[in-house]
């Protein structure tokens, strides 16, 4: 595949709607009308009361969309899920107390939007706002290539923030860093379609002014998780 450089911009995902895509399971909600979910668990508020408080109503707000996507995936109640962090931070599933490792879950939030995805294979998701392009711009080379770059119109906001959101996605279903050689590593053979090396397959949308990346690492080849009831497509 020929890379090329795009100069097109992303298509619209809606708020509050579960959409599905290859598979997977994805919403993505303004904070300000982000629903009321269950409480936090026993554990769930351990987690929450050893965070910084500004950290806490962002931690909660992901879980809640989160447990949504979790319970209709797997036809249980949304307080029978748990949203806990591993020890290196990325989340994984528990329903009624049984660890669920066949449901892959990624959660993602900005000032004014929160995204989380369900996927039978390992799943990344990311917001990035189109205000914080400067910002990305900045501390580019962390995470793209020179080969990246070099397919990216730096002077489009929207761009830059889809192929910040789409390393971080990326990354994100890899359980690795933004930041140092595993980032980099991920080539950007595209964004429009978003298409990277290796065994991943990626979208990109518009919801807002966010750009919003899904990315699943090494597609499931055997039946995994049920399709995601009453959802439309995401484009």
């Amino acid at each position: 595949m020929t890379p090329a450089a795009v100069h097109t911009t992303f298509p619209s995902v809606a708020p509050g709607r579960v959409h599905r895509w290859g598979g997977a399971g994805l919403i993505v909600a303004r904070r300000s009308d982000l629903p009321r979910g269950p409480l936090p668990s026993p554990a769930e508020q351990r987690v929450v009361h050893g965070l910084p408080a500004w950290r806490q109503a962002e931690w909660l707000a992901g879980r809640v969309l989160a447990k949504r996507l979790v319970g209709e995936f797997v036809a249980a109640p949304a307080n029978a899920v748990e949203i806990l962090p591993r020890d290196d931070g990325s989340p994984y599933v528990v329903v009624g107390g049984t660890p669920m490792p066949a449901v892959n879950v990624s959660i993602s939030h900005t000032a004014g939007h929160v995204a989380a995805a369900v996927a039978p294979e390992p799943v990344g998701v990311d917001l990035c706002e189109t205000v914080s392009a400067a910002s990305v711009g900045r501390v580019a080379d962390h995470a793209l290539s020179s080969e990246d770059l070099s397919l990216i119109d730096t002077d489009r906001p929207d761009v830059m923030a889809g192929a910040w959101a789409l390393k971080e996605a990326a990354v994100k279903a890899d359980r690795s860093s933004i930041f140092g050689a595993a980032a980099r590593r991920i080539a950007i053979l595209g964004l429009r379609p978003p298409v990277l090396g290796g065994r991943r397959r990626a979208m990109l949308w518009l919801t807002g002014d966010a750009v919003l990346a899904l990315v699943l690492a090494h597609p499931a080849t055997t039946p995994g998780l049920p399709p995601v009831p009453s959802c439309g497509a995401a484009r």
